[in-house]
């Protein structure tokens, strides 16, 4: 059975939870007034803290762009009302090594 991409961010963040982490850093979804998503996850003192990342850049399309990066220990994910999916799997892609 495959996981979703929201059970994967579950696990992805269920296994940063040290007793310390979770009080400091942490991951939030938001919405934008264009309309869109924003993606923040903390990279601090996880296995993904100083790891290279590809930008990603597909600003195409006014409904269904999306730009990813890291940047101050943080990886940022935005794009259209259509692809929080996409991004937290770009994420998760990446994190897993992908």
């Amino acid at each position: 059975m495959s996981s979703t991409v929201l059970e994967r961010l579950q696990t992805w963040y269920e296994s940063q939870c040290n007793e310390d982490w979770e009080h400091q850093h942490g991951v939030q979804i938001e919405t934008l007034d264009n309309p869109g998503w924003a993606v923040k996850i903390d990279l601090v003192d996880t296995d993904l803290q100083g790891r290279a990342f590809v930008e990603v850049r597909d600003l195409d399309s006014e409904s269904e762009w999306m730009a990813c990066k890291v940047e101050n220990e943080r990886f940022l994910g935005y794009g259209g009302p259509r692809m929080l999916g996409r991004i937290v799997s770009t994420f998760l892609d990446w994190a897993d090594g992908g």
